[in-house]
């Protein structure tokens, strides 16, 4: 288990607070790629970099600028998950997943986590 730490700010408040972490998995090779702080209800069709949780190189992307983010791969079999893009609707930078790309189940967290600190 994972030590996750909550991230809480004005898009967590606006979807409600309805929040899960989600380990997500290449869907072919089944691969974990990585660990999502997923804010409301739906699909996931995008990863908001602010919301990567794990691996630290994942999280750090976030610090880039987009034009030097690479596309999001799956470490085993290199294989391209998703590609790098500013949703316009929030202007956030995001990975967009391609369709059947992934799978992903919650991860548990320590009650700890919870606190958002």
């Amino acid at each position: 288990m994972k030590n996750l730490k909550l991230k809480s700010d004005k898009y967590r408040k606006h979807r409600e607070g309805y929040l899960r972490f989600l380990n997500v998995y290449y869907d072919h090779c089944e691969h974990e790629v990585l660990v999502y702080q997923k804010d409301g209800p739906g699909e996931l069709k995008r990863l908001y970099f602010d919301r990567i949780s794990f691996p630290e190189n994942l999280t750090l992307l976030q610090h880039l600028p987009i034009k030097k983010v690479p596309n999001l791969i799956c470490l085993k079999c290199k294989s391209v998950l998703g590609i790098a893009y500013i949703y316009p609707k929030e202007k956030r930078v995001e990975f967009r997943l391609f369709a059947g790309a992934i799978r992903k189940n919650t991860t548990k967290i320590q009650n700890s986590s919870l606190n958002g600190k």
